[in-house]
């Protein structure tokens, strides 16, 4: 059994318990590329049903000495699953337990730009993480509908 750390997508109420990661900053700073269409991964489609031309932004940490961030502790059986489905980042060990970081072609994407945010994405990870949720995009927030590709 390993420990994962959510501070995002993963940080569900509902799993796990409480975990305060010292030493890191939660960001907006990973994207992935709308155009393209990965087996087993997913993209995003405009209230029209037209596929924008963007990149959609998540959550990433970073290391800040004098920051810490609120997540969950989440026990996982099996890391594999999880590792594809997390495909903008890399799984790092902090302290004993797992935390995925958002890797460089990843943040390029970000950086590159046009970057938005899924509102339906925004609104999950506020519900999970109530008032430790922090920050707000930076980036233009938009409504999507996640569109989840069948693995080849």
């Amino acid at each position: 059994m390993a420990l994962v750390f959510g501070y995002g997508s993963l940080a569900d109420p509902g799993a796990g318990r409480p975990h305060r990661l010292a030493g890191w900053r939660r960001v907006w700073g990973v994207a992935m590329d709308n155009r393209i269409t990965i087996p087993g991964y997913k993209y995003y489609l405009d209230p029209e049903g037209g596929r924008p031309a963007v990149h959609v932004a998540f959550l990433d940490v970073v290391p800040d000495a004098g920051a810490a961030v609120e997540g969950r502790a989440i026990e996982v059986e099996d890391l594999a699953p999880l590792d594809a489905r997390e495909r903008n980042y890399r799984r790092v060990e902090v302290g004993g337990i797992w935390v995925y970081v958002g890797l460089e072609a990843a943040r390029e994407r970000f950086a590159a730009g046009p970057t938005v945010v899924s509102r339906a994405y925004l609104d999950g990870v506020r519900a999970a993480l109530g008032p430790a949720f922090e920050p707000e995009p930076e980036v233009p927030v938009m409504d999507l509908t996640r569109v989840d590709v069948p693995a080849a």
